[in-house]
């Protein structure tokens, strides 16, 4: 059987060390990982600050309803993991258009009333937000946590992100909050690596597009912004397993941002 093209969420499961990955996804991986040193400590930080986010939305914030839009394959200490964990009646919907990632999701889930997996595309808000599967497990009238970590920048400037995230937002109630993780392209100390990793990036998997840290904070326009505001992955409330972004270049290129509608 002919090996599949390089899938993006088989090569984050594979340089997350884990086994659902065939040998494009692996050498993709490894070609990113020459690029850009430290890669797999950049995607392991990425899953704790969704980790972190996830604490702080469910405990601090109050949420009980979660959607994760391009949730990839599933992993130890899933967002429904760490949710639930705190308040089991958290609603948590993951949204994907990978075939592979909706099999996988929807049998890991098949036990777990609470949680569902649903089909759909970032860049279609209004056809994403209408999916009934979506609507029957989150109640619109109360606040939700949008999650969108790790997956803006695979929407290309042309595509119009900031359209597609403001149609998203516009459809949430006051109090919900969104989440937004993105690579960026930072000091000049790395900005050679990070330029060979888009090309990388888009070599492989046909899209991936790098944006400054304040193109980042633009997505959160109009929404009042969490402290610390849009920083590194590091710089996001670390706790104390955080490697510092100074002992670990790759960690300062990628941006987050927590930020409540009001």
């Amino acid at each position: 059987m002919e090996t599949p093209p390089p899938n993006i969420a088989r090569v984050y499961d594979y340089l997350l060390g884990g086994k659902d990955n065939f040998e494009s996804d692996r050498a993709l991986g490894d070609r990113i990982a020459q690029a850009l040193p430290q890669v797999h400590l950049g995607v392991q930080q990425q899953r704790a600050v969704l980790r972190r986010v996830v604490d702080f939305l469910v405990r601090e914030a109050g949420l009980r309803q979660l959607i994760d839009i391009g949730s990839g394959l599933p992993t130890a200490e899933n967002v429904h993991q760490v949710a639930q964990r705190s308040a089991p009646e958290t609603h948590v919907v993951y949204v994907d258009n990978d075939p592979a990632v909706l099999a996988h999701a929807r049998a890991l889930l098949a036990d777990n009333k609470q949680t569902v997996v649903t089909d759909g595309d970032l860049r279609h808000p209004a056809e994403l937000l209408a999916d009934p599967v979506l609507r029957a497990h989150i109640d619109f009238e109360r606040p939700v946590g949008l999650l969108l970590c790790g997956i803006l920048h695979y929407v290309l400037d042309d595509e119009d992100p900031y359209r597609v995230v403001r149609a998203l937002v516009d459809e949430l109630p006051s109090g919900s909050y969104v989440f937004v993780h993105h690579l960026i392209t930072a000091g000049p100390e790395v900005d050679a690596d990070t330029a060979q990793a888009e090309a990388m990036l888009r070599q492989g998997v046909g899209r991936g597009q790098f944006r400054t840290s304040a193109e980042v904070a633009a997505f959160l326009d109009g929404l009042e912004l969490v402290p610390p505001g849009v920083v590194t992955v590091a710089e996001w409330r670390p706790d104390d397993e955080t490697p510092s972004h100074d002992a670990h270049p790759v960690l300062r290129l990628a941006a987050v941002g927590v930020a409540r509608k009001p």
